[in-house]
């Protein structure tokens, strides 16, 4: 679905907890890779899988097709650190790897480079991809402050395929 240029997307409102992993999905194209990603994200996970995993999915048809920003504007919440997108990536994927935003990004690109020249030459990631196995883990340890979201970004990189994966 394609809206004119005047319209902007109303998305629905989304309630959560603060240690839930919050997984839209916005292409709809693989059934069968989306059920692959459910069944991964509700396993137990940790160390030795003892924790229960805590995930709020949104498969709604309202959110198909829908942009990072798109996604970003609609869940902005002052608690909420990431979400997690599953997108065409993730349907392609044969690891089927989540895309990861971070809710508290700012784009640089419209600031002075006299004042703001660090910013500019090294601004905070604003995504990376991650396999379902690890999302959980990554839930936990932005909302506890144990790590931010530029060292799991720059984890991702250092991959050979840019995907994180458990510790």
């Amino acid at each position: 679905m394609t809206l004119p240029e005047n319209l902007e997307r109303v998305l629905p409102e989304i309630e959560r907890d603060l240690f839930d992993v919050l997984v839209i999905r916005t292409d709809f194209s693989d059934d069968e890779a989306w059920n692959a990603v459910v069944g991964e994200l509700h396993r137990p996970w940790g160390p030795s899988g003892e924790f229960a995993a805590a995930v709020q999915l949104v498969d709604a048809p309202a959110w198909s097709g829908a942009t990072a920003d798109e996604v970003l504007a609609a869940v902005a919440d002052e608690d909420l650190l990431v979400v997690f997108l599953a997108d065409r990536g993730t349907m392609k994927s044969p690891t089927r790897a989540l895309l990861a935003l971070s809710t508290v990004w700012e784009d640089v690109s419209g600031l002075d480079p006299v004042y703001y020249q660090e910013l500019i030459e090294a601004p905070e990631p604003r995504e990376f991809r991650a396999v379902p196995a690890s999302v959980h883990g990554v839930q936990v340890d932005l909302a506890l402050g144990n790590v931010d979201f530029a060292e799991y970004a720059g984890a991702a990189s250092a991959e050979p395929e840019q995907v994180l994966r458990p510790i």
